[in-house]
């Protein structure tokens, strides 16, 4: 048996009531089989799959709060330090009710090879609650966010492990646990980002996911001889990803023309509206089904029934998604193959199964995951470190211009690393090998740790 092929059973066996956990496994490792194969034995001896896809730690926690009512509420807290053989460890705090261990191992994961395709020193981690935001009131928010941090604090740090905002997480509870960790500590460090401008934001964070998806779409379209001008284009989610993906696909000339929610999906065939968009979302918080009611020229569809593709079901030139794990299945990828779809990129963490993700390279189409093309987030974070370290704060153009820079660097060396190992083409395994071979070399050099 290969050593990958063991390597896959030991997870499988020791982790199988994690599916998304096995199913980002199982990706990574089947991609880099070619590089493993080239040295199996070294890579064996030195137990470097075992060691990649065990994290350093796993934590656990209970966080109680008070409700508005009076009442005494119960939720669990995690945070998984996966791997910091490149720097600290950084990556999101999702809060959302369907957290659980195996989403945020799955995550940490994927942020080992998404950090270390950005170039900058900042290693894999991942964490959350199962608490759910929405519907509740900004006092309750504050309670919670102050009880998840009291037990976070414990384990976080500057130079040791720096969280960001995920789902459910904004600048609203960034803040509430921004300000419980300086009560706490009694220091005044860079140890979240995604910080309101105020108090050691970044300009451009709310935007880098989005923006940064775009900056590499672009410069793929750029590189097959095509461009953004004049391209139609899905985008799934509402969410901030979703919205700020739209604003600069539109700024390059192309057409948004689909969003979703948790209730429905709309399709506007002038292309979306995006002042009305973040009218909708960012200040009502309301459902797109607002946004339909406003705007004669788009249609509103409840939550797709089986046989509706939602938003995958139009005609377009490029799909985004840009909601959550797994929201892409084989049906929708020969939906969008059927209508001609010619680019894929994911603005979320692995929004596309693995038999999707297979149907479209099968059918020539470009395909890049979310390790390279949602990278553009977790690298403002990291220059948001940056800033905070150096006591400085940089204008918008400036983050926004390394941001590109670090996104068109991304996809080339995505593209390398295929090439190199005769996959043109392949930017999955491309992504998975370029950021892997950084870390195991960083690994190696550090002993075994």
């Amino acid at each position: 048996m290969s050593y990958v092929d063991e390597v896959l059973e030991k997870v499988k066996k020791r982790d199988g009531d994690q599916p998304e956990f096995i199913q980002a496994v199982t990706e990574v490792l089947d991609s880099l089989r070619p590089v493993i194969e080239q040295d199996e034995e070294k890579y064996r001896k030195l137990a470097i799959l075992e060691r990649i896809t065990e994290p350093d730690r796993q934590i656990m926690f209970r966080v109680p709060w008070v409700d508005d009512n009076g009442n005494v509420q119960v939720n669990r807290g995690f945070r998984v330090q996966f791997n910091n053989a490149i720097g600290p460890y950084k990556g999101g705090l999702r809060l959302h009710p369907s957290v659980n261990l195996g989403i945020i191992k799955f995550l940490g994961f994927e942020q080992i090879f998404k950090n270390s395709l950005t170039t900058l020193p900042i290693g894999g981690g991942k964490g959350g609650s199962d608490f759910d935001p929405k519907g509740k009131s900004d006092n309750e928010i504050m309670k919670f966010c102050q009880s998840f941090m009291t037990e976070l604090s414990k384990y976080i740090g500057a130079d040791q492990d720096v969280p960001a905002g995920d789902i459910g997480t904004g600048a609203r509870e960034i803040g509430f646990m921004f300000g419980q960790y300086k009560r706490i500590k009694g220091v005044y460090e860079g140890v979240l980002t995604g910080k309101g401008l105020t108090y050691g934001g970044s300009l451009a964070r709310t935007e880098a996911t989005g923006y940064g998806l775009l900056y590499l779409t672009e410069e793929m379209v750029k590189c097959h001889g095509d461009k953004m001008e004049g391209k139609t284009i899905a985008v799934s989610g509402s969410g901030n990803v979703a919205i700020y993906a739209t604003e600069k696909a539109q700024q390059l000339g192309a057409k948004v023309v689909t969003l979703s929610d948790s209730t429905g999906w709309i399709y506007d065939p002038e292309g979306i509206d995006v002042a009305l968009l973040k009218e909708v979302k960012e200040v009502k918080r309301a459902r797109l089904s607002e946004y339909a009611k406003a705007r004669s020229s788009a249609e509103y569809h409840d939550k797709k029934n089986a046989d509706d593709h939602g938003v995958w079901n139009i005609k377009v030139d490029i799909a985004l998604p840009c909601a959550t794990q797994n929201e892409l299945n084989l049906d929708d990828a020969k939906a969008l193959v059927a209508n001609g779809v010619q680019y894929v990129a994911e603005g979320a963490n692995m929004p596309t199964t693995i038999e999707a993700t297979e149907y479209f390279q099968q059918n020539k189409v470009n395909f890049v995951g979310g390790k390279a093309a949602n990278a553009g987030g977790v690298a403002t974070s990291a220059l948001e470190m940056s800033q905070n370290s150096e006591r400085l704060s940089w204008t918008f153009e400036e983050v926004d211009s390394k941001l590109k820079n670090i996104m068109v660097g991304i996809y080339h060396n995505i593209d390398d690393a295929a090439k190199e190992y005769g996959m043109e083409g392949n930017y999955v395994a491309g992504a998975n090998i370029a950021g892997f071979k950084k870390v195991v070399e960083a690994m190696i050099a550090q002993g075994v740790c």
